[in-house]
């Protein structure tokens, strides 16, 4: 069984910066596939940032090109997602996904919420 923990939420202003990071554990839990979504009331999930070690994969969304980075290790079950010059519409709850190499069903942290505001 996956567990998967956030941290780096919280409350910035606009143009600043936050890191979020995920990590997974569990016994013998090798992820693959980790990414960040995000969701705001009355929407669905975003896509942010996608990594998977079995394709090499590691990009982030159009939307968010150019200000956010993601990071994920070889080998790695830590994925983080550097957010630079953060804007209003970044706000939101960021949720990690993973997949691990054995399963075939995704995994879902329990979300951190970002809030950029003025």
């Amino acid at each position: 069984q996956v567990e998967i923990w956030e941290f780096g939420g919280g409350s910035v202003a606009i143009g600043e910066s936050l890191r979020l990071s995920c990590v997974a554990s569990g016994s013998r839990v090798k992820a693959d596939r980790m990414a960040w979504y995000r969701q705001t009331p009355g929407s669905g999930r975003e896509l942010v940032a996608f990594t998977s070690l079995s394709s090499g994969v590691k990009n982030v969304a159009d939307s968010v090109k150019g200000r956010f980075t993601v990071f994920r290790e070889e080998f790695s079950n830590t994925m983080s997602l550097q957010m630079t010059s953060l804007k209003p519409e970044d706000t939101a709850v960021y949720y990690c996904l993973v997949r691990s190499f054995s399963a075939s069903v995704d995994s879902w942290g329990q979300g951190t919420q970002v809030t950029v505001s003025s």
